[in-house]
């Protein structure tokens, strides 16, 4: 087995989970997935250790995602509703469709960084420490801002 297969057992599950996070979309999420792998191994060699490897492939990922977005003008309104429709429960709050819905209007409003420490957390499956390496900021941080943005939501709802 060589390094970079280790590297892809250990970091594949959590960058599939970003990149679900960031695309709502099972298929396009295992494309990011495998792309990101594909560009890191081709630039392997230009890691230099700033970061943890973790957040590189993340980097990876994002880029790789907002190139993907751009190239397509981003994505059809049709695979936007299917991926919201599909975010599941958030935290036992959804009853309905309707409410799952109006919390995907709610986000796609809030501002930054609230609105992708929310997204990471809840479908991304993050853990809070992995969501402070993305950001460079504190476990606490993220606790805090996540929280708030449940907040936001919330008193959007209302």
């Amino acid at each position: 087995m060589t390094d970079f297969d280790r590297v892809y057992d250990l970091y594949f599950k959590d960058v599939y989970k970003y990149a679900l996070s960031l695309s709502k979309n099972e298929a396009i999420a295992e494309e990011l997935t495998q792309e990101t792998f594909f560009k890191a191994l081709e630039k392997i060699d230009g890691f230099d250790g700033k970061c943890k490897l973790f957040v590189w492939l993340c980097q990876i990922a994002k880029n790789t995602y907002f190139s993907m977005c751009r190239k397509e003008k981003h994505l059809d309104r049709e695979a936007e509703e299917k991926a919201e429709k599909s975010g599941g429960l958030i935290e036992q709050e959804l009853m309905s469709r309707e409410d799952a819905f109006e919390i995907h209007r709610i986000l796609h409003m809030l501002e930054e960084p609230y609105k992708e420490v929310f997204s990471l957390r809840v479908f991304g499956e993050l853990s809070f420490g992995q969501i402070a390496e993305l950001f460079g900021k504190t476990e606490s941080w993220a606790r805090v801002t996540y929280h708030r943005a449940k907040i936001k939501i919330r008193e959007e709802m209302q």
